[in-house]
């Protein structure tokens, strides 16, 4: 007969640490992520990618664990230089074609 089950952490594993992440999305979805999330911390563990099925075939999903300080500070006042621009909503809310 098996003994009381313990509920907790082994004292064989290491201590887990760091940001874990699930990205879902396209091949290039996931590199772009991925990119952006490197440049905001290191890289701890990269998983596969494993392919979706059924409705979400051609899709991927990728586990990430990244160490990211948490006193970094996001400056204020700067502009954004990513080369990103805002979406006018009203004006593409009319030009959409109904499904």
């Amino acid at each position: 007969m098996p003994g009381v089950r313990r509920d907790g952490p082994s004292s064989r594993d290491a201590r887990l640490s760091g940001l874990e992440v699930w990205l879902t999305g396209s091949p290039a979805e996931l590199d772009a992520v991925t990119a952006a999330l490197a440049d905001v911390g290191h890289l701890i563990q990269h998983g596969t990618r494993r392919p979706l099925t059924g409705s979400d075939a051609g899709r991927y999903r990728l586990y990430l664990r990244l160490s990211v300080a948490a006193d970094r500070q996001r400056p204020t006042g700067t502009p954004d230089a990513s080369g990103g621009a805002l979406i006018d909503l009203t004006a593409a809310r009319a030009a959409r074609r109904p499904a």
